[in-house]
This record gives structure tokens, sequence and C-alpha cells, in this order.
């Protein structure tokens, strides 16, 4: 018996779309992160970047279970000058600017640390709005909040 090897010609890349509204960060991070990963697959190869594309749109729409998460969970980093360290909390970060980034960051979390890593960060697309301009790549929609009841936060 062999062992099977996956080939850079055998992989095939899917495109796939998922609506972030009323999804919760961390579990829409973990379904996210392994289909990027490529774990779905029956020829997962962890040495290779086999996953698919993903595109979430409504990314300011997640939600975040626990008592007072959106006010206590602090993110900080530092600005290289003496007395530079910045935080700011997740309320903040949806409500800013970029709201998209709290969902990249928890994924980047969950994805290996490396070059293959950062390889399949970049087929990671996400959007605040709700239209994105990947529509040529005829995306095909992941339903994560039917996957399990607890995936979506009902309020």
């Amino acid at each position: 018996m062999r062992t099977f090897s996956l080939k850079e010609s055998q992989i095939k890349k899917n495109w796939l779309v998922v609506d972030a509204s009323n999804l919760i960060l961390g579990r829409l991070a973990t379904v996210v992160a392994s289909y990027l990963r490529g774990k779905n697959k029956p020829e997962f190869s962890p040495n290779m970047d086999c996953g698919d594309n993903v595109i979430i749109i409504n990314a300011n729409k997640v939600k975040v279970t626990g008592n007072n998460k959106l006010n206590d969970h602090k993110f900080y980093w530092h600005t290289g000058y003496p007395g530079g360290i910045k935080q700011r909390n997740l309320y903040e970060i949806l409500n800013g600017a970029h709201p998209e980034r709290a969902i990249e960051n928890a994924i980047r979390r969950m994805l290996p640390k490396g070059t293959l890593g950062r390889q399949m960060l970049k087929n990671l697309h996400v959007y605040s709005g709700e239209t994105h301009p990947h529509v040529g790549q005829q995306p095909k929609v992941l339903d994560i909040a039917s996957m399990n009841s607890k995936n979506m936060k009902r309020s």
C-alpha cells in the first residue's frame, strides 16, 4: 500500500461566500479557518495550501457571546516608540473604520504560523458590506448558521 501525496497540479480550489450577519465570531472563525486550510477535503495535506478561497460579507454584523465581551476584550499593539502601547476593545473595532479586521485577526490566529499560513490567509477576502467584487468567480454559498444551532445569535 502506498502513501498518497498531494501534488500542486491536483489541487482544486473552490470559491465560497459566507454571510456573517448574526454569526458568533469564534465559531465563524473556526469553520472558515478549517476551509482555508483544506481540512474538509479528503485529499488534505498539512504541508500544502489545498484550501478554498473564502469570501466573508457583512463583517460589521458579527456577534459575540458572554457578559460584556465587547468591552472586556482588549487588543494591544505597540508603536515602537517609548510609551507607545495602544489598546482598543472589540466594540471600537467593530464600530470603527475597519470592522473586517476583527474577523481577519481571529482567523489568522487559527492558521499555521509561517509562510504556509500567510499563503492561506491570502485566500481570505473579508468585506464589511453586502457586496463583493468576486462575482465573476461564481462562489457557492456556505451556510454556517445551519451547521449548528449555536453558531447564530438569536436576539
